[in-house]
């Protein structure tokens, strides 16, 4: 594999990065020779970056040998040519570094690591988290991932400034949290140029405004036109249409969460005939019946995606 252009390189970072959904069979092994493909579609319809790891990608249902084939075949099948942000993080430090070096190792432009989930620790906790793991890695930018929803614990704009004051790798945040005061406390606390990325899909639009630097949204491993889009007419000034997006994207976003991600994320995915199995492993449980016909009409009302008819698979 040729090395990437954007290997190590937070000024790359930008725009939509599609958290990709992970790939499994009907029987719930890994597909990856899907991912490849998936990588493919997304990049020929605008997407700035990929991501795998996240929590849309079902880390915590995979071991640590399978995440690392997930990277190697995004990695290879991205090729350099958009940055790579794989999230490297779990509870397990040990775990968190061997993720991490295979994500230097495959030309990552960052890495996303997730606060620890389950310990609940303390700030103080926290700082000696991510101190301890950019100490390890003192080339390689990271990211920090602030999801208090999945992680049970937020990392305070206090402890990501002093992060950010103790370590030059320590480049940005991914805030994950529908307290929007978080992120305008992180950027006036770390400076403009600390990389702030949106993980909650109505709050893209928003974040952008306030200075951030682009945004992860699940919906956009089914739609990522309106999501590309809505950056580019951020950057271009044409708020008009950035404000049109970001009301168009509703539905979307309805849909995306009428169960828990990415379950619907995958449903709508294989009706679209772009993913061969709708699986998520347990235990999650496939999209309820009820779910799927409030899917259908949620998607019904949007310009960008629709599956009232199911697709020829």
């Amino acid at each position: 594999m040729s090395p990437s252009p954007f290997a190590s390189d937070p000024s790359a970072i930008a725009g939509a990065i599609t958290p990709l959904i992970t790939p499994f069979t009907d029987e719930g092994a890994l597909d990856l020779p899907s991912i490849a493909s998936l990588i493919e579609w997304q990049l020929a319809r605008g997407t700035h970056g990929i991501s795998v790891g996240g929590s849309t990608g079902e880390p915590t249902s995979q071991t640590v040998a399978e995440r690392i084939e997930v990277m190697r075949a995004a990695a290879e099948a991205i090729a350099g040519r958009v940055p790579f942000l794989p999230g490297t993080g779990s509870a397990l430090m040990s775990e968190t570094l061997e993720l991490t070096a295979e994500a230097r190792r495959l030309g990552a432009a960052a890495v996303l690591v997730v606060t620890p989930y389950y310990s609940r620790a303390q700030q103080e906790g926290l700082y000696y988290w991510y101190s301890s793991v950019a100490a390890e890695f003192p080339d390689l930018p990271i990211i920090v991932y602030n999801v208090p929803i999945r992680s049970a614990v937020e990392l305070a704009p206090a402890t990501v400034a002093r992060l950010r004051r103790a370590h030059e790798n320590i480049v940005g945040i991914k805030d994950t949290t529908k307290d929007f005061e978080h992120v305008s406390y992180v950027l006036d606390a770390c400076g403009q140029d600390f990389i702030a990325l949106s993980g909650i899909e109505l709050l893209c639009y928003p974040m952008l405004v306030l200075g951030g630097r682009g945004h992860l949204s699940c919906v956009g491993n089914f739609a990522p036109e309106p999501v590309a889009e809505l950056y580019q007419a951020h950057i271009a000034g044409d708020h008009e249409r950035a404000r049109r997006l970001h009301y168009d994207l509703h539905p979307l976003v309805d849909a995306a969460f009428a169960e828990t991600n990415p379950v619907p994320v995958k449903w709508v995915m294989h009706e679209l005939g772009i993913l061969p199995s709708a699986h998520a492993r347990i235990p999650l449980a496939p999209l309820s019946s009820a779910a799927q016909e409030r899917v259908r009409g949620l998607l019904a009302t949007s310009p960008h995606v629709t599956i009232d008819a199911p697709a020829d698979r």
